[in-house]
């Protein structure tokens, strides 16, 4: 079985469960106030945005969800430009693998999970 994912915004309009997961994450960044509408300053360049869609899958093949997220291009950062304003939530990927070194050393048990939309300066209600 062949998961086709849209490779252009475009190729996702025509497809219902793209079109419903894009509307499910401009509805969460409106809701947590992720941006505000500005004025272009004349002497700067805008950082773009991308539709990345990727298709979740169960254990045996079938399809879990359909995600869609709306990420910035800051490989279009310049630096000195509001260069160390940004940032992304990732961890290294040395990070991870000496986390899941100490768990297996140490016996604990390890778990998952999937954050539908997190921010690192949220306004939090429980």
């Amino acid at each position: 079985m062949a998961i086709l994912e849209p490779e252009t915004f475009e190729e996702a309009t025509k497809q219902e469960e793209w079109v419903k997961e894009r509307k499910e994450e401009i509805k969460i960044i409106e809701k947590n106030n992720t941006w505000e509408l500005a004025d272009c300053p004349k002497d700067r360049d805008i950082i773009g945005v991308k539709w990345v869609f990727k298709t979740k899958l169960n254990p045996d093949g079938t399809v879990h969800k359909h995600k869609a997220r709306l990420v910035a291009k800051g490989y279009s950062q310049q630096p000195g430009v509001y260069y160390n304003e940004t940032f992304a939530l990732v961890a290294r990927l040395d990070t991870i693998k000496t986390l899941i070194a100490l768990v297996a050393q140490k016996g604990w048990s390890i778990y998952q999970l999937d954050v539908k939309s997190a921010f690192l300066n949220g306004v939090l209600e429980e």
